[in-house]
């Protein structure tokens, strides 16, 4: 009888190796039942990673996601798995033992099934503790083995590494080779030798497609026994992501191995229902590079999932480096050289730092080592000379053992900076800190939520959560998203008149209705102060007023909710009846979007005593 294959397709890791932002809820309610109706995924990854930090970054509730999202996959038999950083928890630093064991708890009360815990380092304390609390929370650890290409990363080092995991109790095993760079005869010996000691043990493969030897890894995996093999669909597929369900699925079949059939009316429902996604906002994110496979990625082993994120870094810092090379009288460098200098700055650097395997965070913390080295050199100083603290937490234990030695200069770095080294349980640096969180809520009077899921927010995403609740991550995205739409279309040689069109797109103007000069009354020591951009303007506030020619003071309102798309008048200018002042796009009060009304703002004669001071004046 031939051997099984089952699919898991890892939505959340196609978006986060593509671009910065995640599917928002009512898109991911809207594609779940197509994925059901597909017929060929076992599990579906719903979230984990940087999931939970997407969604506050642009004012959304993401436990309100997550149980949305996991109950239709629930319903139809398909189990869901997230993204899970062991010591880190859910982001880029360590996490209290008390606010990592309510994650378990949390996440499987939302409807989440299995943990894919991972370490970066592959340090196995950093991950048993979290195959515990995983267990006593009522699910299913996946413990995780970081593939990576050195010549300390051996078939031996890693079947070690498994074996302990599997001994505290991991009824699964995970080959994350989030690079894509393992050898496909590698990773195919590896999973025979976990098998051949451990055939009880379910293995999931989790390949990026990178340089491009992720298909032959997975035949070879499947040939040598893994269970799972996690793919994507398109058009997320490829690139810097996962191969494709069609294609994984027919190499595995013409093999014969028995797998699922995929109905494809479905999979094209699902196909353009992403490229939807895409096309409102979430594609303004996506540099275009990462639908490109790369041979590069071989020597520099940087992971599909960082992608996005480096390449937004390059951008911020290719001016800043050629300033420096222009100082220095050396060559400028296009995007293509300096990304290229990066790999192979990247590609130094490693080996000096103990080959840390390049997955979250160190792979962001050798990435920008490396980087602050390219910007050294071009300023004409030495390599090191810019290392930030998190990535000195990595070099001196703080995070973990590293696999390898570290390299001399960078010890004596260490010891010149008076920095000391420790072998200490990495967790113990990191003591609780749930009730400070507890009193937090408290003081501000929120909500615990169902089965604490605010309170975890708040404690695991600290900063995030905040601006979440204060409405300022819902500014500052929507002022992204404007920024980045105005960007694409001028890089697509659009107009200025067009670009203004599409920003004013669901939006409708706040019209003067008088003449006279403008008077903004938004800051209580300088009526001069106008909203920002993304400023929410409820229904019945007072916008601005106009100071007629006649010295009487006519006020505008709102007679509608909704966010500022642009500012027309300044404080002072003169405005004529009718002439846009702002415009406004529509929101309903804490809810998505709504239709324009049909009328503009319309002015009322009102006047504060505070304004009337200043006019005054």
């Amino acid at each position: 009888m031939s051997k099984e294959i089952k699919f898991s397709l890892v939505y959340r890791d196609m978006w986060q190796s593509s671009g910065k932002y995640q599917p928002r809820i009512d898109q991911l309610v809207k594609i779940a039942p197509v994925f059901i109706e597909m017929g060929c995924f076992a599990r579906v990854e719903t979230n984990g990673g940087a999931f939970e930090q997407v969604n506050l970054l642009y004012g959304e509730n993401p436990n309100k996601a997550i149980r949305a999202y996991t109950k239709i996959l629930h319903e139809a038999g398909i189990q869901t798995h997230m993204l899970d950083r062991g010591l880190n928890g859910l982001r880029m630093y360590p996490v209290p033992v008390d606010v990592r064991k309510m994650m378990y708890r949390v996440k499987h009360a939302q409807g989440v099934d299995i943990p894919r815990i991972f370490d970066g380092l592959n340090d196995t304390r950093n991950i048993i503790p979290s195959i515990k609390y995983a267990k006593e929370a009522g699910m299913t650890p996946q413990a995780t083995l970081c593939i990576t290409y050195s010549p300390v990363h051996t078939i031996e080092y890693y079947a070690e590494v498994a074996d302990k995991l599997i001994a505290a109790g991991a009824p699964e095993i995970c080959l994350k080779d989030m690079a894509g760079i393992g050898r496909p005869v590698f990773l195919g010996n590896l999973v025979r030798k976990i098998k051949s000691k451990h055939p009880q043990i379910i293995i999931q493969y989790h390949g990026h497609t990178g340089p491009g030897l992720s298909m032959a890894s997975v035949l070879e995996v499947c040939k040598a026994g893994a269970d799972i093999i996690d793919v994507a669909i398109e058009p997320l597929s490829w690139g810097k992501v996962h191969p494709d369900v069609i294609s994984v699925r027919a190499m595995l079949a013409d093999a014969g191995f028995k797998v699922p059939e995929i109905n494809m009316n479905a999979y094209m429902k699902a196909r353009a229902l992403t490229q939807e996604f895409i096309d409102d906002f979430l594609g303004l994110f996506i540099n275009p590079t990462n639908s490109l496979m790369s041979s590069l990625l071989l020597t520099c082993g940087l992971p599909g999932g960082m992608m996005g994120s480096m390449m937004a870094d390059l951008e911020g810092m290719h001016g800043a480096i050629n300033a420096a090379l222009r100082k220095n009288d050396k060559k400028e460098l296009t995007m293509e050289e300096l990304t290229l200098e990066l790999f192979n700055e990247v590609e130094y650097v490693w080996p000096k730092l103990g080959y840390p395997p390049l997955v979250t965070p160190f792979s962001q913390y050798v990435k920008n080592i490396a980087l602050m080295n390219v910007f050294s050199l071009a300023s004409g100083e030495e390599r090191f000379s810019r290392i930030d603290p998190n990535a000195w937490g990595m070099i001196l234990g703080k995070s973990g053992k590293l696999p390898g030695e570290l390299a001399p200069e960078i010890i004596a770095l260490a010891k010149e900076k008076k920095f000391e080294f420790t072998t200490a349980d990495p967790q113990s640096f990191y003591p609780d800190n749930l009730e400070e969180y507890r009193k937090e809520m408290d003081e501000n009077g929120w909500d615990y939520g169902d089965d604490d899921e605010e309170l975890f927010e708040l404690a695991m995403h600290d900063r995030q959560y905040r601006d979440y609740k204060s409405g300022v991550a819902k500014q500052r995205f929507e002022e992204d998203c404007e920024k980045m739409r105005a960007q694409k279309m001028a890089k697509e040689g659009f107009s200025e008149e067009d670009i203004q069109k599409a920003k004013h797109a669901q939006a409708q103007p706040i019209e003067a209705t008088v003449h006279g000069r403008m008077v903004w009354e938004y800051n209580v020591t300088d009526p001069s102060t106008a909203p920002e951009l993304g400023h929410k303007v409820k229904e019945g506030d007072t916008f601005c007023y106009i100071n007629t020619s006649w010295n009487t003071i006519d006020a505008q309102y709102a007679n509608f909710s909704g966010r500022i798309v642009e500012i027309c008048k300044k404080q002072g200018d003169m405005v004529e009846k009718g002439e846009p002042i702002a415009w406004i796009k529509f929101e309903a009060p804490d809810a998505p979007a709504v239709e324009a009304p049909a009328e503009p703002l319309q002015a009322k004669s009102k006047v504060s005593n505070k304004t009337m001071k200043h006019l005054k004046k």
